[in-house]
């Protein structure tokens, strides 16, 4: 017996004896319990954020305006961007392993559209009935009771959408602030836009479109099938025990009717949210949720058969064999995610809390002052990246006796870009050419350490 198929069969579409509405069943068990308490934690999570300060600041504030990131009291610019494509990449070869690994648990128990996705089936269940009253409902005429629900329920589920809009905008501006503009009614236009703009993208996403995001907009299910091998753990029906399947009485013994375990309840495709029939095989559609296992083994309880004729299991393990965690693909997938964290790890360590622009004067070179000694000016541009303010020292070194008119501290506010000019004024008796390399060093002056020496001239020519 085998669950594996090659990637190119994956590319079938949904069972065409499904109808076009996927009215999904609730269901109970540990795989929904696991899945609901992720989703709790990542909601909380979701909604908790903004409001939490550290250092005075947002923990997670995407400043647009300023161009500045504040992720848990780290203050990220733009020239700090391979911080952020090395977080992009760490988290796409980390589940590069999870799905050799686990398959499509991503989808299952992360993704937020699963998540908004039982939540809107939740809203639709509490106000318009089990799976059955459901179906009834839609095949009714039009009534009181029934334009009634529907509005209800179209009126939670543009409320939930509202208030991930204005929660997922609380990451680009900050609540205390976005919270009471909305109460008073003085959002500007853009900011209105946004909102209605990711609400209407959750309204439509978790009620109208909902499984077709899964099967037909998602790039992942589309090349999940180049990650899965013979040991990846997935969502499999065990058709040599359950074939062949068919109903029964819970007394009767299958082995005398020429049974399977399988009782052919079909409540594992009532209650997949994409609406497969898992029995049919590995499916690209199947987003590994264990919905059909929890139902599975609720009726195999009540047949008093062993649990796990649906389970997460791998296609090696069907066969008769062991599960192998270490492989080639799950060491390349770890050993290449280590590298990038490393590499990270040592530009983060290396990474400079200032930035220095400097620009010398445009109109002229130098300049000769009353004393017949000559000038150079420099424009220096001195940007904060640390989350406290900072007092910067300009120190010349390149020619003898030079005069720094620069000779009190900087202070710079974190995120702040502070521009300065320094002129630097040499006696021509000290200057052995026309043009002398000189350096501009950036002390701080808390802890008199060197943070940047820029390379300048100094023209006398």
């Amino acid at each position: 017996m085998s669950v594996y198929i090659d990637p190119k069969d994956l590319i079938i579409g949904p069972n065409t004896n499904q109808s076009s509405a996927i009215y999904v069943r609730e269901q109970q068990g540990k795989y929904q319990i696991i899945r609901r308490n992720i989703a709790f934690f990542l909601m909380s999570l979701f909604v908790i954020l903004p409001w939490v300060s550290i250092d005075g600041k947002q923990s997670i504030l995407l400043d647009v305006a300023s161009q500045q990131m504040h992720f848990f009291g780290t203050t990220l610019f733009p020239q700090d961007f391979p911080i952020v494509a090395g977080f992009i990449m760490v988290a796409a070869f980390g589940l590069f392993f999870l799905t050799t690994w686990l398959g499509r648990v991503w989808c299952g128990f992360l993704c937020p559209q699963t998540h908004w996705l039982f939540i809107f089936i939740w809203l639709e269940e509490k106000i318009e009935g089990t799976r059955n009253q459901r179906i009834k409902l839609d095949k009714q005429p039009w009534s009181v009771n029934k334009a009634t629900k529907k509005t209800f329920k179209h009126l939670s589920w543009g409320l939930v959408s509202f208030l991930t809009g204005t929660t997922f905008i609380s990451y680009f501006i900050p609540p205390s602030q976005l919270y009471v503009d909305l109460v008073f009614l003085s959002w500007s236009g853009l900011i209105t836009f946004w909102v209605l703009f990711f609400a209407v993208c959750t309204y439509g996403n978790a009620g109208w479109l909902r499984e077709k995001m899964c099967l037909h907009m998602c790039p992942y299910a589309r090349f999940q099938s180049a990650m899965f091998d013979h040991d990846t753990l997935m969502v499999a029906y065990d058709s040599e025990r359950g074939e062949s399947r068919g109903p029964r009485k819970r007394k009767d013994n299958p082995k005398t009717l020429g049974l399977g375990d399988c009782v052919d309840c079909n409540l594992c495709v009532e209650v997949c949210p994409t609406g497969i029939d898992i029995r049919h095989g590995l499916q690209y559609e199947c987003i590994n949720c264990g919905a059909c296992a929890d139902a599975c083994d609720q009726t195999m309880s009540k047949f008093n058969y062993p649990q796990g004729l649906i389970s997460f299991t791998s296609e090696a393990r069907l066969a008769g064999g062991l599960t192998k965690l270490l492989r080639p693909k799950i060491i390349g997938y770890g050993i290449i995610s280590v590298i990038i964290v490393a590499s990270m790890a040592i530009y983060w360590n290396a990474r400079v809390p200032v930035e220095l622009t400097v620009l010398r004067d445009r109109n002229v070179l130098y300049r000769i002052n009353n004393n017949d000694f000559i000038e150079n000016s420099y424009q220096l541009k001195l940007l904060n990246k640390s989350p406290q303010a900072k007092s910067y020292q300009v120190q010349i070194d390149g020619i003898k006796n030079a005069d720094n008119s620069l000779n009190e501290a900087v202070l710079v506010q974190s995120g702040e870009l502070a521009s300065v000019i320094v002129t630097v004024t040499a006696d021509p008796y000290d200057l052995k050419r026309s043009v002398l390399p000189i350096e501009l060093k950036i002390i701080d002056s808390e802890t008199e350490q060197e943070l940047i020496v820029y390379e300048s001239k100094f023209f006398s020519e």
